[in-house]
């Protein structure tokens, strides 16, 4: 997906980022998230600056008590059978469906390019016109190179990384290697398995980061990732009746975060992001955040490529 990524920058021994950097970094990437959703002005001004975010293309307690009936379209005379499954059912079966589908990408040089085609719609809460656009963007697989990102239709250049820049969750494909597959190592490294409050939603985010891409995930990784979030307390289903594309699909949300994961309700693919915005408009000398929106985004290609520009 062409989503929010996050760049994180520390000192160049590789080991990756302390604890410290890694709980400053939750935090910034959810006041990012918020300003790139909704509009508003960044929360965490005051964190250090050697945590950087970078917008970039841009992903069991409750969810047993909240579960709900899916209904599957019968055969013939069949009437539809019901199925009742909550979000961490439907996140097991997307790791199955992912398992079993594998991956169709080659394992990308570090030179070379993510090239990605998203269709977005907009869709305002209270009604009014529904608005589309179809995104084109290429991303330097290592950061190295500039890439090119298309937002709404609008034409972004961003430059290559600094020095001291990495991407977190990585996209160079050797780095994610490194990352665990067992789901309950994976949580750990989402900070799942801290017990603080607020954690469990800064897991789902940085699960959804992972998710959300672009990148080629090495085998299992993926599946590791959506069985790691069905262990997160409080999410929940949404969305069971959103129309993606022409098929009907379930959403998995966490009730903290603005976005949720969209997945086929019959094959349980996973096909898209929705999230909830607004635009911020100055109302007798106070910021108001008004023009709610649900805003639907679905991949409908991605390639590995040698250049901007290039496609198939």
């Amino acid at each position: 997906m062409d989503e929010l990524t996050t760049v994180r920058a520390w000192d160049t021994d590789r080991q990756g980022p302390s604890e410290q950097a890694r709980s400053a970094a939750r935090a910034r990437l959810e006041a990012a998230m918020a300003k790139e959703l909704n509009g508003a002005p960044p929360l965490a001004n005051r964190l250090s600056r050697r945590i950087v975010l970078r917008t970039a293309f841009a992903g069991a307690t409750a969810a047993a008590a909240g579960a709900v009936v899916v209904a599957l379209e019968g055969g013939g005379d069949r009437p539809p059978r019901l199925d009742p499954v909550s979000a961490a059912d439907v996140l097991r079966r997307a790791a199955d469906r992912s398992r079993a589908a594998g991956g169709d990408l080659p394992v990308p040089r570090d030179d070379q390019y993510f090239y990605t085609r998203t269709f977005v719609t907009r869709v305002p809460v209270k009604g009014g016109r529904t608005r589309t656009w179809t995104d084109e963007s290429w991303m330097s697989v290592d950061g190295s190179k500039p890439s090119l990102r298309q937002e709404h239709g609008k034409v972004h250049h961003d430059p290559p990384l600094g020095k001291h820049e990495v991407r977190w969750p990585p996209t160079v494909y050797s780095e994610l290697q490194k990352m665990p597959t067992d789901p309950d190592k994976l949580l750990a490294l989402f900070g799942g398995n801290e017990g603080a409050p607020g954690t469990d939603v800064m897991a789902f985010f940085e699960g959804c980061m992972l998710l959300m891409g672009p990148r080629v995930m090495p085998p299992g990784l993926q599946a590791g990732a959506f069985e790691a979030l069905s262990k997160l307390p409080h999410i929940r289903l949404d969305y069971d009746d959103a129309d993606v594309a022409g098929r009907k699909a379930v959403g998995v949300s966490h009730p903290k975060a603005s976005f949720t994961f969209l997945f086929d309700r019959r094959t349980y693919d996973y096909l898209g992001l929705r999230t909830k915005g607004s635009s911020p408009k100055k109302i007798h000398g106070e910021w108001k955040q008004v023009n709610y929106y649900y805003e639907t985004r679905t991949l409908k290609d991605i390639q590995v490529v040698d250049r901007i520009g290039q496609h198939g």
